[in-house]
């Protein structure tokens, strides 16, 4: 078994509620043995599922934890001398019922729009980058680029010029896709990611060879009146988890490459 196919297993239990859970199994635990310090650890965790449950953590954290990039605006994209645009997955529905095949997710299309936007704006060609994920559970009938090289001909009429679907995670990203890129001459690119993935992104990339311009999407950004935002719910846990799961492949990534 390669290392990589342990990273969705490996994620999932350091991740909230997971990490939060242990940890309160933990406290109890311990003081069911009556150690000292096994209702406070018990009521730590509970505490801080509360406060990661709040979409204001999540905000906080991707404006403090990680490094920031700014949006793109298409004066600095035509002076940077890009030479193409390059989309990476964000995962696929492996089943879409209603569609009869598999579809991108929420934020592999919002990847991908942004792309076909940026292009259009320039005249740029578009690759994209992702196959199937460490995580995928084999149903999927795509690797994620395929799925892309579909929408986005169907949807928005662009024809991908680059494919990439033999990568599982942002460095197999940049370890397959870079070289297809550079051997049509392409050492310029704009990186569509999500925002809080774009420090990862532009790392792997940058290693690969390659000089990036960042093209950040989908922002970690307050949603509602400040109060709401301060109100534990199902979504502001996901948020703040998504943003955990960059913070911590961030540093994961420092200490073993650096």
């Amino acid at each position: 078994m390669e290392f990589g196919a342990l990273k969705p297993v490996l994620t999932a239990l350091a991740m909230p509620p997971t990490s939060l859970l242990l940890l309160a199994a933990m406290g109890l635990w311990m003081a069911r043995l009556k150690w000292r310090g096994g209702w406070a650890l018990t009521a730590l965790s509970g505490l801080l599922l509360a406060v990661l449950s709040c979409h204001g953590s999540a905000v906080w954290l991707a404006r403090n934890a990680l490094p920031q990039f700014p949006p793109l605006t298409l004066q600095a994209l035509q002076t940077s001398k890009v030479q193409a645009i390059v989309v990476l997955g964000g995962g696929a529905l492996p089943e879409a019922p209603e569609y009869g095949d598999s579809q991108p997710n929420a934020h592999t299309a919002a990847r991908l729009r942004y792309g076909v936007w940026l292009a259009r704006q320039s005249g740029l060609p578009v690759a994209f980058s992702g196959g199937y994920g460490w995580g995928a559970n084999g149903k999927q009938g795509q690797p994620e680029a395929d799925v892309a090289a579909r929408m986005a001909l169907q949807d928005y009429g662009l024809r991908l010029r680059w494919s990439e679907s033999r990568s599982r995670d942002t460095h197999e990203n940049a370890q397959w896709l870079a070289p297809l890129l550079q051997r049509d001459g392409v050492q310029r690119i704009a990186l569509v990611t999500d925002a809080s993935h774009m420090p990862r992104a532009v790392r792997a990339f940058e290693r690969a060879g390659l000089v990036v311009v960042a093209a950040p999407v989908s922002y970690t950004l307050p949603q509602r009146r400040d109060l709401l935002e301060w109100i534990p719910s199902a979504s502001g846990l996901l948020a703040s988890r998504q943003v955990l799961h960059e913070v911590l492949g961030w540093w994961v990534g420092r200490l073993i490459l650096v």
